[in-house]
C-alpha cells in the first residue's frame, strides 16, 4: 500500500444533501423542515435546555454538592497498611511503589486504624495524633 493509493472504505464518505430543489429531488419545498414553527424558520432555534419559557429542569432542581478538585492529590494510609509493607522506612516514594496510594497523590495523612506491631519510620507524612502515639508506641518514629 501506498500513500497515493490510499481511500476511504466504501461508504464513508456521503454526499451533501441539496434541499429545496423542487419537487423531484423528494426535499423540494419545505426542504424538510415540515410546515410553519418555529424550527422552520431560518434561525429558529433556541437554546439549549430552554423549554418554551417553563422553568428549565437545571433550575428547578436544587443545588448541590462540591467536587473538590484537590481530591486525587491527597491520600489517608492506614496504620494496617503500613503493617503490611516490607520496609521500615516508609515515604511517598515507597507508598507509591508499593500499591497503596496512587500515582498523583502528593500529601500522604497516616490515620489510626488497624495495629501496628513492627518499628517504622515516616519520612514526608503526615500523622494524625493518634497515629503518631500508635508509631511511637511500637518503637517507630515520625520525622
Amino acid at each position: 500500500m501506498e500513500l497515493n493509493t490510499i481511500q476511504p472504505a466504501d461508504g464513508a464518505k456521503h454526499y451533501k444533501r441539496r434541499v429545496g430543489r423542487g419537487i423531484g429531488s423528494g426535499l423540494g419545498k419545505t426542504a424538510g423542515r415540515g410546515h410553519k414553527g418555529q424550527k422552520s424558520r431560518s434561525g429558529g432555534f433556541h437554546k439549549v435546555g430552554f423549554e418554551g419559557g417553563q422553568m428549565p429542569l437545571q433550575r428547578r432542581l436544587p443545588k448541590r454538592g462540591f467536587k473538590s478538585l484537590a481530591t486525587p492529590y491527597k491520600a489517608e494510609v492506614r496504620l494496617s497498611d503500613l503493617e503490611a509493607l516490607p520496609v521500615t522506612e516508609i515515604d511517598i516514594l515507597a507508598l507509591k511503589q508499593a500499591g497503596v496510594i496512587g500515582e498523583l497523590a502528593r500529601v500522604v495523612r497516616v490515620i489510626l486504624s488497624g495495629e501496628l506491631t513492627k518499628k517504622v519510620t515516616l519520612k514526608g507524612l503526615i500523622a494524625t495524633k493518634g497515629a503518631k502515639a500508635a508509631i511511637e508506641a511500637a518503637g517507630g518514629s515520625v520525622a
